[in-house]
Parts: structure tokens; C-alpha cells; sequence
């Protein structure tokens, strides 16, 4: 997979990557650091798709503060948008286990996880997001396109046990044109 088929998967399937803002509150909520200058610039221009600019001054805040995960989140969201996923995996995997109360993390390795087709390791991921922050709608609505990728695999497979069945092809087409949107006729 190229980096722009992930970073379509991200956008059109799987809803967003990062919600660095989000992050922020929580970590501010949690008596650590707040948003300062160095997590809007790197937060600036990742969004405005400097990604190796952005990726050069979180390894550089990095430096001298290693375990800031606010500033490693951004890190792996840089990562991730460069096309970078395996790093960009090992980054989320990391904070889940250092800071497993924060959601986002878990939510942005389930992504990475998705768009390699692992939707079973995804599916632990978005639950454990929402097991730490139920309202978090966006992992809600990840967790239910990866369901929906879990399902079609099931009928795919129903389909080829039992060719004929109307029943499972009429589902079998409900969840592509809901999966892929250039389908619709």
C-alpha cells in the first residue's frame, strides 16, 4: 500500500487520524503539561503538511523531554502522515502502554492497524479507546467501519460456501456501496 492509498483509507474509511487538541485536554485534565508553543507549531505544521519540518522539531523537543507523550502523539501523527506507518505504529503501541488512560493513541494505531487489514487488532484497539473515553465519537465511528470490514469478510465468506444465496450477495452489496462510495451507481 502507498502512503496516499493510507492516507485516503484514513480520511474516507477510517475517520481521522489525530485529534491532537483532544490530547491536549486530556493530558491537561491529568496534571500534565498543557499545550505550550512547541505542541501548536509541530501541531501547525503537520496540518498545513510540513510533516518533515514538523517531525524535525518533535524529535528535537524529544530530546530533552523523551517521555512527553503529548509531544510523541504529535510525533506519530507526523509519522503517519508521511507514509511512515511502521514507526508511526511503534510511537501509538508505546503510549498505550505507558499511558493506556489516553484514548487517541489507541484510536490512531487501530487506524494504522485497519489499513493493513488487520481489522480483528484494530476492533482491541478502538475498544480499548472507547473503554477510556465512551464519547469519544470518532473512534466510535472507526470501530464501526471496521466492523463493517469484519462483516463484509464474513459474508464474503458465506458467499463462497454457498454460492447462490440472494440473501448474503443483497448484504454483501449493501456493505460495499457503504464501504466504497465510488460503487454507487
Amino acid at each position: 500500500m502507498t502512503a496516499s492509498y493510507f492516507l485516503t483509507l484514513a480520511r474516507t474509511h477510517l475517520t481521522g487520524l489525530c485529534r491532537p487538541w483532544a490530547l491536549a485536554l486530556v493530558l491537561s485534565a491529568s496534571g500534565l503539561p498543557a499545550i505550550a508553543d512547541p505542541y501548536n507549531e509541530v501541531n501547525r505544521l503537520t496540518s498545513s503538511g510540513q510533516l518533515e519540518k514538523a517531525l524535525a522539531q518533535a524529535d528535537a523537543y524529544l530530546v530533552a523531554k523523551p517521555r512527553d507523550p503529548q509531544m510523541r502523539f504529535l510525533k506519530g501523527v507526523a509519522l503517519s502522515e508521511l507514509g511512515r506507518k511502521a514507526e508511526a505504529e511503534e510511537v501509538f503501541l508505546l503510549l498505550t502502554r505507558e499511558y493506556p488512560e489516553l484514548p487517541e493513541p489507541y484510536n490512531n494505531l487501530a487506524v494504522l492497524l485497519a489499513a493493513r487489514g488487520q481489522y480483528d487488532q484494530a476492533r482491541l484497539q478502538l475498544e480499548a479507546a472507547l473503554r477510556n473515553d465512551p464519547a469519544y465519537a470518532t473512534a466510535h465511528e472507526n470501530l464501526g467501519d471496521v466492523l463493517a470490514r469484519l462483516a463484509a469478510r464474513s459474508y464474503a465468506r458465506a458467499l463462497q460456501l454457498e454460492p447462490g444465496r440472494s440473501s448474503i450477495q443483497l448484504k454483501m452489496d449493501r456493505l460495499k456501496q457503504m464501504l466504497d462510495p465510488s460503487s454507487r451507481p
